[in-house]
């Protein structure tokens, strides 16, 4: 059997802080760290600490002193990678934490690969394939629903369900293609009535896990919103207010905005992406008209989009200003039609009122003041409404993987075609290639079938020291 060798890295970027934490793991993790750490009576040596215990010392190259630290034994398999590791938890200075990584080398480690912890986690048995990615997400969560989100995966909820129907199509299948291996015999010891209503079970569920891909999907990577009107409509404006900053530039003169601009907030623990597009309005300038292009690209990609209405305009003027609109899909989309700039008219609800009438446009309407924040808290509300619409009612598992999410679809397709099987009566052994199709998809999710590509994919993705 091939023993990896043992790896050391900085667990977290490098750089001069206060402290630093050094990670070292593998089989021969503690007799490494024997030659580099020193304490106090010169008796103990890190190989006899007790496991899961923390230490004084001191660590040297040699005759030298290199730093005063703190040290934490971690036996296997009672550690993240389930390996004997070692932490140096030191100063935080780049010179302190490059000289330590150079005498673990010099002795012995090498330094890790990106995500190289977590994947000999992986390989142990600490965590399997979806949890491991849980902890990809860990590190990458901005907002408090992201963070939510991956601590329930990389608790095992996610994986806890996936293994469940494993289990009880590996009994299934077990019994199908013992017919299979009697078929002479004509028996059946799969009771048909059982399995489809097994089969009906596991269909609903991955037909929910699906479509719970929409709300995961966008609380990991945040909501899209674009906001989008005619030049001077204050869209710069709204941004600068949503963001409290002075993100982008507002002037009076048209066509300021020749591109959009892009930045994020959270509302109530939910990151929204806010675009600023270019102002939509005909043009000879080639610049300002890639901009308008680019516009129309973000509206179409957006899950949201605030369409922005100065208040001072003719009614005429507004409608004729929304027909670009008409012919852009609205599908799957959130519009919200804000008329700005109500401090300078005298009543913006009849305006609201006349609009709902004649622009032919459905969407949530509201009146707002860009330059002077009036109403914007009654905005912010919308859009986290929106957010929470798309919230499954009736599961706590929620997945926010791609992979995940395409492995779920093609073995839903193999249990729909496993049903409609069943229903034709179609032959045994065709029976057993399409469950073994989805036994595949889901074992692909928690690493019950996996390749060198899947795994490397995965964990290139991660951090160096996790």
């Amino acid at each position: 059997m091939h023993i990896p060798e043992p790896i050391c890295a900085i667990s977290t970027a490098p750089g001069a802080g206060a402290v630093a934490m050094i990670r070292l793991s593998g089989e021969e993790a503690l007799q490494i760290a024997d030659r580099v750490i020193s304490f106090p009576t010169r008796i103990k040596t890190v190989s006899n600490q007790p496991a899961n215990t923390i230490h004084f010392a001191k660590v040297i190259d040699g005759d030298t002193l290199i730093d005063e630290a703190m040290v934490a034994v971690f036996h296997a398999p009672h550690s993240y990678t389930g390996e004997n590791t070692v932490e140096i938890t030191c100063h935080g200075s780049v010179y302190i934490q490059q000289k330590i990584l150079e005498c673990l080398i010099k002795n012995g480690a090498r330094l890790a690969k990106p995500g190289e912890f977590t994947q000999r986690a992986f390989l142990n048995g600490k965590l399997d394939l979806s949890q491991a990615e849980g902890v990809a997400d860990l590190i990458a969560s901005g907002s408090e629903a992201a963070h939510r989100l991956a601590i329930t995966q990389m608790k095992g909820g996610f994986s806890k369900e996936i293994s469940n129907l494993r289990e009880k199509l590996l009994h299934f299948i077990s019994l199908i293609e013992l017919e299979i291996d009697f078929s002479e015999e004509d028996v059946e010891f799969a009771d048909r009535e059982k399995l489809y209503q097994l089969l009906d079970k596991i269909e609903r569920l991955l037909r929910k896990l699906i479509r719970s891909f929409d709300y995961g999907n966008v609380i990991k990577s945040g909501i899209p919103v674009a906001i989008v009107g005619r030049t001077n409509a204050g869209k710069s404006t709204l941004l600068n207010q949503l963001l409290g900053e002075e993100k982008a530039i507002v002037s009076e003169i048209e066509g300021t905005t020749r591109d959009f601009i892009e930045d994020t907030m959270v509302l109530q623990g939910i990151t929204f992406r806010f675009i600023d597009t270019a102002g939509l309005r005909k043009t000879s300038d080639s610049i300002e008209t890639l901009g308008i292009e680019r516009s129309v690209k973000k509206y179409s990609e957006a899950a949201i989009v605030i369409i922005l209405i100065d208040a001072k305009d003719r009614l005429d003027e507004i409608i004729k200003s929304l027909e670009i609109f008409k012919d852009i899909p609205k599908e799957n989309k959130y519009i919200i039609f804000a008329i700005n700039k109500i401090d300078s008219v005298i009543n913006s609800e009849m305006l609201i009122s006349d609009l709902k009438q004649k622009i032919g446009l459905k969407g949530d309407y509201i009146s707002l003041s860009a330059k002077f924040g009036t109403h914007i808290e009654l905005l912010e509300e919308k859009l986290v409404g929106f957010a929470l619409s798309k919230k499954p009612h009736d599961s706590d598992i929620v997945v926010t993987n791609v992979r995940h999410f395409e492995a779920l679809d093609k073995a839903h397709q193999a249990i729909v075609r496993v049903i409609n099987s069943l229903d034709d009566g179609i032959t045994t052994d065709l029976l057993a290639v399409d469950i073994r199709e989805s036994l595949h998809y889901l074992g692909e999710i928690v690493g019950e079938v996996t390749t060198n590509e899947i795994l490397g994919n995965i964990f290139s993705k991660f951090c160096i020291g996790k």
